[in-house]
């Protein structure tokens, strides 16, 4: 089995490998990589691996950039501090989906799962996993909000952001007014276009369109100025602010 890593802070990948080496032995570590970037150069230039094990959040973004259709096509375990990224994950080639400290047992689960896959599946898991990935999603045009005792239907390019507060959603409509939805913010983020909306952290969903513009925040991190104006200062964390320039910018 060969296996790429990708993990940005080197004690944990120096973990990740200790790991393998107890739980999988006959594994060959291929190629590691510490960010979005130099994993996609790596991918370019060498054969697939048979799976990969990736953090989510690197130092140029997320590791879901490398899932883009028609790209890497071989299965994946993400490993991760945040469970909010589940439904992500599964979008993008995941076998299993393991939470840090990556424990043994964990990682034996996920192996286990992969070689079920190649057992049921034949030897080429990675085409089934292209196949997968290939089948068009069409993002979702309209969303459901609490009306009073009812429900509207609310077009999303009526939508400027997505907020979470005490653990309910809302949209804030480009009039300012805010509508309670059904779901988390994880599983909003799975079924909207990617090329409109962008999660800039845990809290806040935002709409091209809404960004008026953005200036540096101190430690990486990036304040925006929205329309309509957020009721609190909203930040893009370090980690994402990267991907969001680049979005941004597309």
């Amino acid at each position: 089995m060969k296996l790429f890593l990708v993990e940005d802070e080197a004690p944990a990948r120096e973990r990740l490998i200790e790991t393998i080496a107890r739980v999988e032995p006959s594994a060959r570590i291929a190629g590691v990589a510490a960010s979005v970037s130099e994993a996609r150069a790596w991918l370019a230039s060498h054969p697939p691996p048979d799976l990969m094990l990736l953090d989510v959040q690197l130092a140029d973004g997320l590791s879901f950039e490398l899932f883009n259709p028609g790209t890497v096509s071989c299965p994946a375990i993400f490993a991760t501090a945040y469970d909010e990224f589940v439904l992500e994950a599964f979008k993008a080639n995941a076998i299993d989906y393991v939470l840090k400290p990556v424990s043994d047992d964990a990682l034996a689960r996920a192996f286990a799962s992969y070689r079920r896959l190649r057992t049921h599946f034949g030897a080429d898991v990675a085409r089934l996993a292209a196949d997968l990935a290939a089948a068009p999603v069409r993002p979702r045009q309209r969303i459901l909000a609490k009306s009073g005792s009812g429900f509207v239907s609310l077009r999303l390019d009526e939508v400027a952001y997505f907020v979470s507060v005490d653990k309910s959603a809302f949209a804030v409509g480009n009039d300012g007014r805010r509508h309670l939805v059904d779901g988390s913010l994880a599983e909003l983020a799975a079924q909207l276009d990617p090329e409109r909306f962008f999660r800039i952290n845990r809290q806040v969903i935002v709409a091209a369109a809404a960004v008026q513009g953005f200036r540096p925040s101190g430690k990486g991190r990036l304040e925006l100025q929205l329309a309509p104006a957020a009721a609190t200062t909203v930040s893009v964390t370090q980690e994402r602010a990267a991907a969001f320039r680049e979005w941004l910018a597309s």
